[in-house]
């Protein structure tokens, strides 16, 4: 019979010996909240953490960029399709950026884009990464910029490739709704630095130089955060049940990503 994970709800005793056994990182692949963003979200749920504790998917990318990519001369300049987390990020590894939250690109497209795009005149040829993260604000002419990018020969990179996130009981279009189109109109698959991405588990391994068997994921949803964890070859992996996967979707058999424990929700670890 196919290993079943061990419900933890309820029992104190047990949580603490799972979570002892484990070093902490928190990993999202949400790439509109900075690191120290998410540190203020996490002091708000009485959870302790230290801003480099926290890796997020724009980190991710913003060191692939920094200390991963090798770029032609004169094309380190990164054209954002996301928000300021991603900005903040980049910052952080000095790496120059343009599009992201930009106020002048929140318009509808004009015939005067049209030419000048095609003409190269409205391209920066600085630009030598798109770097596609969830962006609230996307519209036509910031989807125009960046497929001219990418046309021209620009590095293809995504946060994540999250199809959906969760929010008020329901789902809504993920990172993975903003690259999609481009991934129709240029016909290549960007690199992925989110969650499963074992990218982003080596760039983890790179900053903390942590012990994989001593290491736990926990995460609510299987085909990004636990098989994250099960591919990667870590200690430990831990459902929570509070967002996109339900514990029906690894019950019975022949199921590939099974977490090793779950509880029900989050605030479970701290009772």
């Amino acid at each position: 019979m196919a290993h079943q994970p061990q419900r933890l709800t309820g029992d104190k005793e047990e949580i603490k010996r799972f979570v002892d056994k484990f070093d902490i990182v928190f990993v999202t692949n949400n790439s509109t909240k900075s690191r120290a963003d998410y540190k203020k979200k996490l002091d708000t749920m009485g959870i302790p953490a230290k801003v480099d504790e926290v890796f997020g998917s724009s980190y991710s990318a913003a060191i692939y960029i920094s200390r991963i990519l090798t770029l032609p001369p004169g094309k380190g300049t990164v054209f954002v399709l996301g928000e300021s987390g991603i900005e903040h990020e980049l910052d952080s590894e000095k790496i120059p950026h343009i599009g992201g939250t930009d106020p002048s690109l929140l318009r509808d497209m004009t015939p005067t884009d049209y030419a000048t795009i095609a003409a190269g005149d409205a391209l920066d040829p600085s630009v030598g990464v798109v770097l596609c993260g969830l962006d609230f604000h996307l519209n036509y002419l910031k989807l125009s910029l960046a497929y001219h990018y990418l046309r021209r020969g620009a590095v293809f990179l995504a946060t994540n490739t999250d199809s959906t996130l969760p929010s008020a009981g329901t789902l809504f279009p993920g990172a993975g709704a903003i690259s999609a189109p481009l991934i129709q109109m240029v016909g290549r698959e960007p690199v992925a630095l989110g969650k499963p991405s074992q990218a982003m588990m080596d760039a983890i391994e790179g900053k903390f130089r942590f012990d994989r068997a001593r290491t736990c994921m926990v995460g609510d949803r299987l085909d990004t955060d636990i098989r994250f964890g099960i591919e990667g070859g870590l200690g430990g992996t831990m459902a929570v049940l509070t967002g996109v996967s339900k514990k029906e979707e690894w019950e019975g058999e022949g199921k590939s990503v099974v977490p090793m424990a779950y509880v029900d929700r989050l605030g479970d670890l701290r009772e």
